[in-house]
C-alpha cells in the first residue's frame, strides 16, 4: 500500500510582511511553539494591550527602546511558557521566537540602539524588574 505523505503546516498571524508558519521538517526549531497559539488568542481578544494600559510609564521617553506593551508581552509570554523567574529573561532576551511573540520586527536585535544590546531583541531582566517594581521619581523624592 503506497501512502503519499504531505507535510502539514500551521499558518499563524503575520508579523508585518513576515509569514509565521509552523512546520515539522526542521529549520529554526523551538520548543516554545505553543506560544504562537497564545499570540493568536491575544490578537483576537487584545488582553496584552489592556493589561499594558494598566501601567504608568515613568521612564525617560528619550531612553525607551521597549514599549510598556512589549515589556508586558515579554513577561506574560515568558510566564505562560514556564519561565517564571525574571532572571530567565537574561537568556530569553536573545530568543527569536519570544521576540516574534512580543511583536518585535528585529528578531535578532541587530538594529538595537546601544551597541552592547545588539544581538538581543528583547529586554533584560533588570528592565522588566523596573517595570514590575518601578515607582515615579517624585514618590522617592517626597520621602
Amino acid at each position: 500500500m503506497n501512502t503519499e505523505c504531505k507535510p502539514e503546516q500551521l499558518e499563524f498571524q503575520t508579523l508585518g510582511r513576515r509569514e509565521v508558519i509552523g512546520r515539522f521538517d526542521g529549520g529554526r526549531i523551538t520548543s516554545d511553539g505553543g506560544g504562537f497559539l497564545l499570540r493568536e488568542v491575544d490578537q483576537r481578544i487584545g488582553l496584552l494591550d489592556r493589561l499594558a494600559a494598566c501601567f504608568t510609564d515613568h521612564r525617560n521617553p528619550e531612553s525607551i527602546e521597549h514599549s510598556v506593551r512589549d515589556l508586558v508581552a515579554q513577561r506574560v509570554y515568558g510566564l505562560a511558557l514556564g519561565y517564571e523567574d525574571l532572571n530567565d529573561h537574561d537568556d530569553l532576551r536573545k530568543d527569536s521566537t519570544l521576540a516574534l511573540l512580543v511583536g518585535k520586527r528585529d528578531l535578532t536585535g541587530e538594529r538595537r540602539v546601544r551597541e552592547q544590546d545588539r544581538g538581543n531583541p528583547l529586554a533584560a531582566s533588570s528592565t522588566l524588574n523596573r517595570l514590575e517594581l518601578g515607582i515615579p521619581k517624585s514618590a522617592i523624592s517626597d520621602r
